[in-house]
């Protein structure tokens, strides 16, 4: 074999090995970004959306996230104002950002996927905080 046709056969057998992995990468990292009602309608489309791995930017339900410490749980639930549906995320509190509570509207976004029974399995939750923090008024009307 012509010392060329080496050379050409491990190039194409190393560009084949990195395009795999490339390939691979992206399948694993790759996730789709919805809305609530973008998600169940293409579920209701594709069934093969209950076994992908997930965003989903909304907006929490006020009022609906129960804590759970002892079992490491937290239930909520989100809606894009059209659709809402329930969320459970299991996993250490401490990965849970402060900003998440009922006290404001807040905005979210939750990685993980869609049971067949509408719930979403969070694997992470990140809550998306204002574009700017409005200072704190004292009694006396001014800023701190």
């Amino acid at each position: 074999m012509k010392p060329s046709t080496k050379f050409a056969l491990g190039a194409s057998v190393i560009v084949g090995a990195v395009a795999l992995m490339v390939y691979q990468g992206i399948q694993t990292t790759g996730k789709y970004f919805l809305t609530p009602t973008q998600l169940f309608t293409n579920a209701q489309q594709d069934p093969h959306y209950f076994d992908l791995g997930l965003k989903v930017s909304a907006k929490v339900v006020p009022g609906s996230i129960r804590r759970d410490p002892q079992n490491h749980r937290v239930d909520f639930s989100i809606s894009d104002g059209t659709t809402s549906f329930p969320v459970v995320y299991l996993g250490p509190a401490s990965s849970i950002p402060d900003t998440f509570t009922d006290a404001n509207d807040i905005d979210v976004v939750v990685e993980g996927k869609l049971d067949r029974d509408r719930t979403f399995r969070a694997t992470d939750v990140i809550a998306k905080c204002g574009s700017r923090y409005e200072p704190v008024m004292k009694q006396q009307g001014k800023a701190t």
